[in-house]
């Protein structure tokens, strides 16, 4: 049990090199593998991990990575159009497993994942980490210990930057993302339902691609992805949600800001200043925390330490036999979430979501 785990990286974009910075960072993860078909991505990502004092075998193949490198734990950082096809080939091995979000494009593959995922006999982690993020984990445990009151108003707002070029540009058709709300905001959707412990049942959602990608043709196609949208989301208890994205914000001060009101008062926090207010209704405050993060954490990628704490958690589930905090079941319903806004937008009309499964383990 005290040896080093060996992980292995399928996927050597942007995301699988923010990884190897995490590895690094871990006691006990050695990286010793890493596979991508792209040579380009393969050798970028092997001087990465060269930098950081591993020297992983690199493999064009997922087969034979898979086949050769006896590995601990995989990380499948792979573009999301993959994942499906991915896993049913990676499970058939004995590994951990963290999967990167979304889990996959589809609500049909997610459920399809989720069952299979059931009888899977190791670790299997879904890596939503916004969760992760020290400002977010103090704001979430804030809510948690009743401050507020029981939540009557969430709110999450996202105004950034457009999406990053990635090899082949693929992230610029929902065909291969999941679209917009699937692609980047089911960390927000499981936010919601993680900060709040329960279920949305309605979901209503505007948005439309107005300004970014307009100019771009690939193989004579316009990019269709969504860079703004509100969703407006029912939960079962009865708290209102709103998600507020916009991906032309690259100026805006925060990035990410985060809203929770009840009948005590509101918490906001917002994210890169990880300032943590809070306002209660007596007018005693404000009262204002700045949540440190580790400066290493933050230089190993672009989550504000997410990767670092989310991975730190995986790695301790892995030595110690632990089930995942992220499940295939919070993975599922992440994307049955931004699937049913997408819905909402095509047809203009609220989408009801079944709560038939609301109660199901994880």
């Amino acid at each position: 049990m005290d040896r080093m785990k060996r992980y292995g990286i399928i996927g050597a974009g942007m995301m699988g090199r923010e990884h190897i910075s995490n590895i690094a960072l871990v006691n006990g993860a050695e990286l010793v593998a890493l596979a991508d078909p792209n040579s380009g991505s393969l050798e970028q990502s092997l001087a990465h991990a060269k930098a950081h004092d591993f020297n992983p075998a690199t493999y064009n193949s997922l087969t034979d990575m898979m086949a050769q490198a006896a590995l601990d734990a995989v990380i499948i950082a792979a573009p999301n159009h993959t994942h499906f096809s991915i896993m049913r080939e990676v499970m058939q091995r004995p590994a951990a497993i963290l999967l990167e979000k979304p889990m996959c494009t589809t609500v049909e593959d997610a459920q399809a994942l989720h069952d299979v995922a059931k009888t899977y006999p190791h670790l299997l982690w879904i890596g939503l980490e916004y969760r992760y993020m020290p400002p977010v984990t103090k704001f979430i445990e804030s809510v948690h210990s009743g401050i507020t009151g029981p939540v009557k108003m969430l709110s999450i707002r996202e105004h950034r930057f457009p999406f990053l070029e990635k090899v082949g540009d693929w992230n610029r058709f929902s065909e291969n993302t999941g679209g917009t709300l699937v692609e980047k905001c089911c960390h927000f959707f499981d936010l919601m339902r993680h900060i709040l412990r329960d279920e949305p049942v309605r979901i209503y959602a505007s948005g439309g691609q107005d300004v970014n990608h307009l100019d771009e043709r690939y193989n004579g196609r316009q990019p269709d992805i969504l860079d703004n949208a509100y969703v407006v989301l029912d939960f079962a208890k009865g708290t209102r949600a709103v998600l507020d994205l916009c991906m032309f914000a690259e100026g805006a001060e925060e990035q990410e800001e985060i809203y929770a009101l009840g009948d005590k008062g509101k918490i906001q926090v917002g994210i890169p200043s990880a300032k943590l207010t809070w306002s209660p209704r007596d007018k005693s405050g404000p009262f204002v925390e700045r949540v440190e993060t580790p400066t290493d954490a933050l230089q190993a990628g672009d989550h504000h330490g997410a990767t670092f704490f989310q991975l730190t958690k995986f790695h301790q589930a892995l030595m110690d036999g632990c089930d995942a905090e992220i499940s295939t079941w919070d993975g599922l319903r992440s994307v049955e979430i931004g699937a049913a806004a997408h819905q909402s937008i095509d047809t203009g009309l609220p989408v009801v979501l079944s709560s038939n499964h609301s109660n199901e383990s994880k």
